[in-house]
């Protein structure tokens, strides 16, 4: 039953092809947003102050510069936290401003973009919890001292598989496409090119969400 749901529309039982699934089919979808249609503004208000500081956060972690490690590894965290978070509101609150955001871009660009949020997922899951934040970011040495220079410029380490045996069947499948997510798109790359691009989406989706309000 760990592989299996219920749908938040209908009540039948169906298996996720998504993470964050709620609903057996893209008719049961339509209609819970339909009827819902009411909860909208307070969910739309709480995504506005959820964009504004993932916005201030992330902004701060591209102008900052000649921070030392442990100071840039928190400012990091806290942007994984605020981008997956928005991220997952949108998936689950607005799936239709979402989708079309996605689908304005090229087939290129969406994988870009789904593996960028994938690769986030698995810092946020396992940073600080199964591996140390120096095990995913590497701050290159500078005339600053360790890590100074700006963090934006801090690039992602590429990473052994993990051991995932400890999760259900439906949970290593997921968690393993969000590490190869993370291997394809982040590792040797900059952190600032992960979370400009990340938060320039959630902020064109957020325009969409109000535009469909």
């Amino acid at each position: 039953m760990a592989d299996t749901r219920e749908c938040e529309q209908c009540g039948a039982v169906f298996a996720p092809r998504r993470e964050h699934a709620r609903f057996c089919s893209a008719r049961c979808r339509v209609t819970w947003n339909r009827q819902n249609a009411s909860d909208l503004p307070a969910e739309a208000g709480t995504l506005d102050w959820s964009i504004t500081a993932m916005r201030e956060t992330t902004d701060r972690l591209l102008r900052a510069s000649g921070w030392h490690r442990p100071h840039g590894f928190a400012l990091i965290s806290e942007a994984v936290w605020w981008v997956t978070m928005v991220d997952a509101t949108f998936v689950r609150y607005q799936p239709d401003a979402y989708q079309n955001v996605l689908a304005a871009h090229s087939a290129t660009e969406r994988r870009v973009i789904e593996r960028t949020f994938g690769g986030l997922r698995y810092v946020r899951n396992r940073m600080g919890y199964y591996e140390d934040h120096a095990d995913f970011i590497n701050p290159p040495d500078s005339d600053c001292g360790p890590g100074g220079g700006p963090v934006a410029s801090w690039t992602w380490r590429p990473l052994p598989e993990p051991g995932l045996a400890s999760l259900p069947a439906r949970g290593q499948e997921w968690e393993m496409t969000r590490y190869r997510a993370y291997q394809a798109q982040l590792a040797g790359r900059p952190v600032g090119e992960s979370f400009g691009r990340a938060a320039a989406f959630l902020q064109l989706a957020a325009d969409s969400s109000l535009s469909l309000s």
